[in-house]
């Protein structure tokens, strides 16, 4: 069905509202490009209003809109990114540039402005048309009496859309060489900052410097933030550069990409700064240097920067939700002052965190030279434990210094004792930084099971523990002092700071355990209870390497009957002090044999003075011994109980007679005191102090009895042949060869070839001449024990006591290998303390187990085949 025909006056309507429509869209295009045409002039601005009105009277609003924003994104991408690209066409390969040092400063900072400044400009001036189009659309919204726009909801919206467009065409033709410049601008900027600070806070007379309005506050060695030292007007032209240059990168939408520049400068500044200060000195602590730095230098600089760039917050807003306790609110007794914002607080949060990360990696990377130093380096120990309580990556020192011990120390040119020192020195500074020893569990692991691989692991325990140097492998400390009397003085000042309070104590400490109850780490042992029970315990980890106390115990029977056997007088008050302690820890049964041995020490002190006081000087005999310059006065001699010493090494010889004659009227005086009781002269034992006279000099040696038996063959006759020196001696003519090499190498006597090739002459050289024509040594002087460096012992060694007492199971492990064929370690070790309970009963460890077996081995009884023993076939 056809439409009516419009009337006459209605089509004329039509026809006009179309004409003006058509008239205000050419005259609104036409308005459009002459704003954007790039002269600057807005004089086109009143016919873009009326054309825009009249099109949007007809409802074409969205078409005014999306055409004005297209011409502005066209405009903006030929008058403003084009260009502003073209500025760093000369830089796209950046690295290369730098690198090759062909990178001026003055020069990329004047590029990056002026480009910057001209691309800001032209966006400004969009912005400026753009709001003409803003403002005549409020105009028609005036106008009409609808209102059914509303006119900030369109400001807003053009703006946005405008502000999206320039990131995006700036983005879509981004050069790779942009972040590049940014970076190192941003980096070159900072540095400068950095060494105007640094010379400001290291200058001696900075006392004496002109402060502004504001003064700097320093406290606890740390720089609050300040604006008002002499740095300032410097800083704030440095910073009102810098926050140009940013304000306008975040306005062309670059704030991820600026805030990424600058945040990388400062944080390499940063890192660059820890490093320097840390370097390779551990013996003060840096961590407070650090933090002062980050308030003097970065914090300052970010305050000014976002404060020029409006970023600051006020504390006590609303909005403010962070309350760190490094942003704690300005003392009152600093007034003018202010609190800082939200945003720097974040920025101080992020910069420490950084300085505490670095500072540990830092010092986990250099912690095995740390330990070598402790305790001179305790301060990069207490760095380093602030920095795990803040970052919480003690799980990277465990690893780090677990493959650091694995490469440098547990290997086989590091010496025991080395090894030994280098745990307890480990030990004393981890219980620093994890005071319950979760952590030094598990890094002490690789020391402990490989010095169990070690056969002198246990004599050097003992040493360590005994010898007075103070567990120091140099020797330093306290003198006297022996790693024990350290741990004992350790444990009574950790149990004095427990209970001084003295009033409530345990309940008040249960209360404060209760309050301060974490959980154990991922890392923590569940075996070893939890941490607010444990206690590290050195003495403890160190016996735990051997896995049994009876075998330190042993071993430090053997080491001590050895010390009191070659002592040339009675003093053993070291050994008494030594030997309570130890009954400290071990108690008093399992250190019983041990105070017998020192007891025999002074009860023989009695006996000999008891002896000397009833000597008889009319005696014939002794008047005898006294012509021939022999004296009981001259003899001291230590009685021991045989059961409770270690077996006694036995060297048969022939003393001279004089000698053999005083120890006999010796052991007669003896008898006649201690009815029924007689002496056995272990003869090979003992010092004997000599003094040799010559034709032209005296010289004075302490010895071996061997070695005095040796010498004093010399003086009825000078000259011996090897053979009947060994036969007059009563020892093999080997062993006489290897003794009397000590007096050749002295010059007392010197060897020459026999008429027999297998026999040799010893002489005795009378004066010094023949001493220097034989090449001997001249010069007067007392001699240490010799035979010490032979590496003779006078006390059968604890290996060899072990291998002696094991001797009586071999039978038995015969047995179960012939009838099971092979056996584990464990097994064996089972069968025999299940079958062996008869006299003696088996009551061995694993590992002495294990080591006799290996001894079996290597004597080609046994076999070692996958971990299973077997008999040699």
């Amino acid at each position: 069905m056809a439409e009516p025909a419009p009337a006459p006056a209605e089509a004329d309507l039509r026809d006009a509202a179309v004409d003006e429509i058509v008239r205000g869209h050419a005259g609104f295009c036409s308005a459009t490009d002459s704003l954007l045409s790039g002269s600057g002039d807005l004089s086109a601005g009143a016919d873009l209003i009326a054309h825009a009105c009249s099109l949007c009277k007809h409802g074409l609003l969205s078409l005014v809109r999306d055409h004005f924003l297209r011409a502005l994104e066209e405009s903006f991408e030929r008058n403003g990114s084009l260009k502003f690209w073209q500025h760093f066409e000369p830089y796209s390969e950046f690295s290369l540039l730098e690198s090759k040092s062909l990178i001026h400063d003055d020069e990329v900072q004047r590029v990056l402005c002026n480009a910057l400044e001209e691309i800001s400009s032209e966006k400004h001036y969009q912005e400026k048309c753009l709001s003409i189009l803003v403002h005549a659309l409020q105009s028609f919204e005036g106008d009409t009496s609808q209102g059914k726009h509303d006119a900030e909801a369109d400001r807003i919206f053009l703006f946005s859309k405008y502000q999206l467009a320039v990131s995006s065409i700036l983005m879509a033709s981004l050069p790779q060489c942009f972040p590049e410049i940014l970076h190192w601008y941003f980096k070159r900027r900072l540095e400068e900052i950095s060494t105007m600070m640094d010379d400001g806070i290291d200058s001696p007379d900075k006392d004496d410097m002109d402060l502004d309005d504001k003064s700097m506050c320093i406290k606890a060695g740390e720089m609050d933030i300040d604006e008002g030292y002499h740095q300032g007007k410097f800083l704030d032209e440095v910073v009102k550069n810098i926050g140009k240059v940013v304000r306008d990168l975040r306005g062309l939408g670059f704030t991820s990409m600026t805030e990424d520049a600058y945040a990388s400068a400062i944080f390499l500044l940063l890192k660059a700064k820890v490093h320097n200060l840390a370097g390779d000195d551990f013996r003060s602590s840096i961590l407070g240097a650090v933090k002062g730095w980050i308030q003097a230098v970065p914090l300052r600089f970010f305050k000014a920067l976002l404060s020029y760039l409006g970023d600051s917050y006020d504390y006590d807003s609303p909005s403010s939700g962070l309350k760190s306790p490094l942003a704690s609110r300005p003392s009152s007794c600093y007034p003018g002052i202010d609190a800082p914002s939200e945003g720097l607080v974040r920025w101080q949060l992020r910069l420490e965190y950084f300085a505490y990360e670095t500072l540990q990696d830092l010092r986990i990377a250099k912690l095995f030279e740390i330990i070598v130093d402790y305790p001179d380096s305790a301060p990069a120990i207490e760095d380093l434990k602030q920095c795990l309580e803040y970052t919480g990556q003690h799980s990277k020192l465990v690893k780090s210094f677990i493959s650091a011990l694995q490469y440098r120390l547990l290997t086989a040119g590091a010496s025991t004792n080395d090894i030994l020192h280098q745990y307890v020195s480990t030990i004393k500074a981890l219980r620093t930084i994890d005071p319950a020893g979760v952590f030094l569990e598990a890094v002490g692991e690789p020391i402990r099971e490989y010095l169990r691989g070690r056969k002198d692991t246990i004599k050097c325990i003992v040493t360590m523990l005994t010898d007075g140097s103070g567990g120091s492998p140099d020797g330093t400390g306290n003198a006297g002092d022996s790693l024990l009397e350290e741990l004992n003085r350790d444990e009574e000042s950790q149990e004095n700071s427990v209970f001084e309070d003295g009033f409530n104590s345990d309940d008040k400490q249960a209360w404060e355990n209760a309050a301060s109850w974490e959980p154990d780490p991922v890392e923590a042992d569940p075996l070893k209870g939890s941490r607010n029970q444990r206690k590290v315990d050195i003495l403890g980890m160190i016996v735990g390497i051997i896995g049994s106390k009876d075998q330190l115990v042993n071993e430090y029977r053997v080491m001590l009957a050895e010390k009191l056997l070659n002592k040339s007088d009675y003093d053993i008050d070291s050994e008494i002090r030594t030997l309570e302690l130890l009954k400290i820890h071990f108690g008093e049964s399992s250190m019983l044999k041990c105070e017998i041995m020192l007891n025999d020490l002074i009860d023989s002190k009695r006996t000999n003075g008891n002896i000397k006081a009833t000597i008889n000087k009319n005696s014939q005999t002794s008047a005898d011994l006294e012509d021939n310059g022999f004296s009981l006065d001259n003899l001291d001699s230590t009685i021991i109980s045989s059961n409770f010493w270690p077996p006694i090494q036995e060297e048969t010889f022939n003393l001279p007679e004089p000698v053999d004659q005083l120890l006999s009227d010796y052991a007669r005086r003896y008898n006649e005191i201690k009815t029924p009781r007689k002496l056995l002269w272990k003869k090979n034992i003992g010092t004997v102090k000599l003094e040799l006279q010559f034709e032209d000099r005296e010289m004075q040696f302490t010895v071996a009895p061997l070695h005095a038996a040796i010498i004093m063959q010399f003086q009825d006759q000078k000259s011996w042949t090897s053979k009947n020196l060994a036969i007059a001696m009563g020892v093999p003519v080997d062993v006489l060869n290897r003794r009397i090499s000590f007096w050749i190498s002295k010059g007392i006597i010197t060897e020459s070839v026999g008429s027999d090739s297998d026999d040799r002459i010893f002489s005795l050289l009378e004066s010094r001449a023949d001493t220097s024509r034989n090449g001997g040594n001249t010069e007067c002087f007392e001699e240490p024990l010799a035979g010490d460096e032979e590496g003779e012992n006078s006390v059968a060694s604890s290996e060899d006591q072990l291998r002696k007492e094991m001797t009586v199971y071999e039978k038995y492990i015969v047995g179960m290998l012939t009838n099971f064929g092979s056996m584990a370690l464990d097994r064996i070790h089972n069968t025999l303390k299940m079958f062996c309970v008869a006299d003696p009963p088996y009551d061995k460890s694993l590992q002495q187990l294990q080591s006799f077996l290996s001894s079996l081995v290597v004597e080609e009884k046994l076999e070692l085949r996958d971990g299973m023993f077997c008999l040699k076939k």
